[in-house]
């Protein structure tokens, strides 16, 4: 019964998203991204047909960045190894369909068993890396049916997920088609053996490496270094219009000659970055957009319309605020955390976020409710050059403690 509504379920979810995607532009090239899958991904692997091949598979964006070292790691040691790197989003395929690390880069059909069987016909994988949270019935289903080995990678479980509600009978069935469960935490483990789950290992948290991997490649921009000369700056990361509204707000309240804000959006189409300008225009602030590299720096505002900088700019500021909190939930705080910057972000629903639940423990990151709270924060870290340091010094061990989960999964591993 459980798997009959799963698959009324995906099936509506298809029609649903060929729906809006006359109007929705991720719609629309979910949709066109999947048209003749298979004749194309045919044609990809016409050449890798005798190799021994991985499958790496990334809901999104995030998930990519989560598992680059692996699928790097994995590389350096079997190099004539072939890789497929799958996405859900088109936020994610979008973005690396011509990344060099895979051989083959492709979206990952709609989950129903013909698909299922047709996806693992074509690929033929050797062995199958699902990064922290795809859960696909079918495919998963018929992975243990034809005996693939099959991993989940940096996963976190929490008590709200599926797994653990009187109706996921067929989501704990699902944790059996993985030869492992590679854990972030104890908390997770402790969950799993709740439930009788028991194949799985602590072995951390991969994005760990990701960010360390950036901020040791970092090379400068001369743009950003123009425009932050010697001011204080506020990174704001993935933010949404309410995150804008409110560090605007502040922006103007607090009146720092000194400080620059460095506005990066979490979606930057024309739509969003237009909203951006009019509300900047509205209260008469100057503002420069980064695609139009200006080389005059008077203004105190930096929009950055364009999508793969974040993770680097961190690197420039000297408080980060981390968007999200006014929407599903805050981005990725250790893109700022791995250059020792303080953290700030909106709300306190955070307790789904290990990173940030430590880095709250470790002072390290402030939660705010108001411009009253960002305001009195933001002053008090740019004045009490203590605090920084303890910070910088806190931040320091806690990526130092936790880097190194590749290679621990990587070590568990038979090839």
């Amino acid at each position: 019964m459980g798997m009959f509504f799963y698959n009324l379920i995906i099936y509506f979810y298809g029609f649903l998203i060929k729906l809006t995607s006359f109007n929705n532009v991720k719609a629309k090239q979910w949709v066109e991204g999947r048209k003749k899958w298979k004749k194309k991904l045919q044609s990809e692997l016409l050449t890798h047909s005798d190799k021994y091949k991985v499958w790496v598979h990334c809901a999104s964006y995030g998930e990519f960045e989560q598992g680059k070292p692996l699928i790097e790691a994995i590389k350096k040691q079997n190099p004539n190894h072939v890789i497929i790197l799958s996405f859900f989003s088109p936020s994610g395929y979008e973005t690396f369909k011509l990344w060099d690390g895979a051989e083959v880069v492709c979206y990952l059909p709609l989950d129903t068993k013909t698909n299922s069987r047709n996806f693992l016909e074509i690929i033929k994988p050797n062995k199958v890396f699902f990064i922290k949270y795809e859960f696909w019935i079918n495919m998963l289903t018929e992975l243990k049916k034809q005996h693939i080995s099959t991993y989940l990678i940096s996963a976190v479980f929490k008590t709200h997920h599926p797994f653990f509600k009187w109706y996921g009978s067929i989501f704990r069935k699902s944790l059996l088609s993985f030869d492992q469960l590679f854990i972030q935490d104890i908390n997770s483990g402790n969950l799993l053996n709740k439930i009788g789950i028991l194949n799985y290992s602590v072995c951390g948290d991969s994005r760990f490496d990701r960010v360390i991997e950036i901020k040791n490649n970092f090379k400068s921009i001369l743009f950003f270094d123009e425009f932050c000369g010697i001011n204080k700056i506020l990174i704001a990361g993935s933010t949404w219009p309410k995150d804008d509204e409110l560090l605007i707000n502040s922006f103007m309240a607090l009146n720092e000659p000194n400080l620059k804000l460095i506005l990066v959006p979490h979606e930057v189409n024309p739509t969003r970055i237009s909203n951006l300008k009019v509300f900047l225009q509205k209260h008469k602030l100057e503002y420069q957009l980064y695609t139009e590299q200006k080389s005059s720096i008077d203004s105190n505002i930096l929009i950055v319309d364009t999508i793969g900088l974040l993770s680097k700019l961190y690197h420039y500021a000297d408080l980060a605020y981390i968007g999200g909190g006014f929407n599903s939930g805050i981005h990725n705080c250790l893109e700022a955390a791995v250059y020792f910057k303080p953290i700030l972000f909106y709300g306190n629903d955070f307790n789904n976020y290990n990173e940030a639940v430590d880095l709250i423990n470790l002072n390290a990151a402030y939660n705010v409710n108001s411009i009253i709270d960002l305001n009195q924060i933001i002053k008090r870290l740019l004045s009490d050059k203590t605090q920084l340091d303890k910070i910088k010094h806190n931040l320091k061990l806690y990526i130092d403690k936790n880097s190194g989960a590749t290679e621990k999964v990587l070590s568990k591993i038979k090839w």
